[in-house]
């Protein structure tokens, strides 16, 4: 919670302290003060108000940063769209581009589609199946490290974060090194590589998040056991709830009611903090995308319609010292139960069963619950495996015959291969783009019911790369921000600029390591690019841009189709 410092003056302003209707306004004066992290107290004419910060201070609430709730994918939700026409056209036009690609292939050649990409992808595929099983069943290991860190065998601060980052050092190493001993085309490579940098995000949010809450958990006993001393002071704990029923509010609805003229105790600003936070993490994202709407033959349960979770009995209690530590017990109970339906409570979740429905979720951060359908759709799933196997048929004609043959070399001119390239790259880009993120993702979350759909948003409406990020792969960028960006900032040793270029700085080697393994080469030229996004960010905040949308989206789309034959050519070429 942050405040705004303004100069003291008589003139008076009216707050609310919540918009919910139980809770009234209260008149303060125009001074606002700065919120301490242990809390403030703001003395009006009408009273005190004790206010203390949203965030805990011991926790490092990375859970906070990710929320997942019950949304459609755009595609799914372009049944009600005005240009839905266009997407028709744009299937049709590429229907048109197959049967004359066929026609003049047949004529020209005999045979209307050539194997020689087919018979590259395919080579080694039984050895390529069968890593990719070890991979997958390798990552099972995770789940009884969690479990010696739930018992406290290993402590995951720090120890626990070592042992991770060697496990994955060293599984990314052997994968590699696996595609350099089976030496695998750039397809086969180039699966398996990223394969397995998914595989290990999984694995670390999974064992991140769980490693946080177990030692929260056990900050959860140390702190229960400092409650019982502190009420052992007042005549022991029997007395301590005694006096804390004594205090509470006789009726909910009249709790926050505070006559003009008296103070805000601690209890009551303490009890309304968990009302609120209870509300916010239950409710807050479900009203935000309701404009999205679920599939009609699925019905999703809302987390905003499950029961809060009841506040500590002694966040009453007279004492402040009783009340604050109730408090902090409520605060970490929020944080070690989910708010979903089944109210998966921490350590309940671990088990193999467990991770073996997170692999089958499409996204990339653990969370204990999450948003679910009722049933399995058979047409669904008979629907997005159609879209697949239609869509790959045109991404492997488009790049048989319109980017295999005019790979670029060396003695080709440069401005003739880009030129050549631009519009076949799109193509692929885009279809590839529909492949991952509406057909298999949806597949696959229709499979595991899982509710949140929404693995991309309106990206190609983007006016700077930025947005772009944020937008076009939804589960990578939730992974950096929660793990990468505000673990960074949790740290408390880095700046959000500092943040933002190690995030920027991660992702960059990363491609440039797919790269690398893809071409055999290490040119550094897509790191480049990946880290001249960074100055291009500060250039689409320019007014100019941002006060001409369709300008900023024009020179993001040029970008974008400029971006794809220089890497290539760059590659190829250099």
């Amino acid at each position: 919670m942050s405040a705004t410092t303004r100069r003291a003056s008589t003139s008076r302003m009216t707050v609310p302290i919540d918009s919910s209707p139980r809770i009234p306004t209260m008149t303060l004066t125009s001074t606002s003060p700065v919120i301490s992290k242990g809390g403030s107290d703001i003395h009006t004419q009408d009273g005190t108000i004790h206010v203390r910060p949203y965030r805990q201070a011991n926790t490092k609430q990375l859970r906070a940063v990710i929320t997942f709730t019950p949304r459609s994918s755009a595609f799914e939700a372009s049944g009600s769209d005005p240009f839905r026409g266009f997407y028709s056209l744009f299937w049709i036009s590429m229907v048109l581009l197959l049967l004359r690609t066929y026609v003049n292939n047949f004529f020209q050649n005999g045979y209307p589609l050539s194997m020689v990409f087919a018979t590259l992808f395919t080579r080694d595929a039984k050895t390529l199946a069968i890593s990719d099983a070890v991979l997958v069943c390798s990552t099972f290991v995770c789940v009884p490290f969690v479990k010696a860190l739930q018992k406290g065998y290993i402590q995951y601060y720090y120890t626990g974060q070592t042992i991770l980052h060697i496990y994955q050092m060293i599984t990314l190493a052997l994968a590699i090194q696996w595609t350099f001993n089976r030496e695998w085309p750039w397809v086969q490579s180039g699966f398996f590589t990223l394969h397995t940098l998914v595989m290990l995000m999984k694995t670390y949010s999974y064992v991140a998040t769980n490693g946080y809450l177990s030692d929260l958990a056990r900050k959860r006993v140390l702190t229960e056991d400092q409650l019982r001393k502190s009420t052992e002071l007042v005549g022991g704990y029997e007395v301590a709830l005694a006096d804390a029923k004594e205090a509470a509010p006789q009726s909910p609805d009249t709790q926050t009611v505070t006559p003009i003229g008296t103070p805000v105790s601690d209890k009551e600003a303490i009890l309304d903090q968990a009302k609120l936070r209870q509300r916010l993490n239950s409710t807050e994202q479900v009203k935000k995308d309701n404009n999205l709407a679920p599939p009609k033959t699925s019905s999703y349960l809302p987390t905003g319609d499950t029961p809060e979770l009841a506040p500590h009995p002694l966040v009453n209690h007279p004492v402040s010292n009783i009340a604050i530590l109730a408090q902090s017990l409520t605060d970490m109970d929020l944080e070690l139960t989910s708010t979903g339906k089944n109210r998966v409570r921490f350590p309940d979740n671990i088990s193999y069963a467990n991770f073996l429905d997170f692999q089958m979720v499409p996204t990339l951060c653990y969370e204990l619950e999450y948003p679910r359908t009722e049933r399995i759709r058979p047409m669904y799933i008979f629907e997005k495996t159609v879209a697949t196997f239609g869509t790959f048929t045109l991404l492997y004609t488009i790049t048989e015959h319109y980017i295999i043959p005019l790979t670029p070399t060396s003695d080709q001119s440069f401005a003739r291969s880009m030129v050549d390239l631009a519009l076949p790259f799109m193509l692929s880009y885009l279809i590839l783009f529909y492949i991952i993120f509406e057909c298999i993702c949806n597949g696959f979350a229709e499979l595991s019911c899982f509710g949140d759909r929404e693995f991309y948003q309106d990206w190609w409406n983007s006016t700077s790369f930025d947005e772009y990020a944020r937008k076009w792969n939804k589960p990578v960028h939730a992974f950096l921000l929660r793990h990468v960006y505000q673990a960074s900032l949790s740290s408390k040793r880095v700046s959000k600029f500092s943040a933002t270029f190690l995030t920027f700085l991660l992702s960059a080697l990363v491609h440039e390591l797919v790269m690398a393994v893809v071409t055999k080469k290490i040119r550094m030229y897509l790191f480049v690019l990946q880290m001249l996004q960074i100055p291009l960010i500060f250039m689409g905040r320019l007014p100019i841009i941002r006060q001409n949308k369709v300008l900023g989206n024009v020179l993001f789309w040029i970008g974008l189709m400029a971006g794809f034959p220089l890497l290539c050519v760059a590659y190829c070429a250099y």
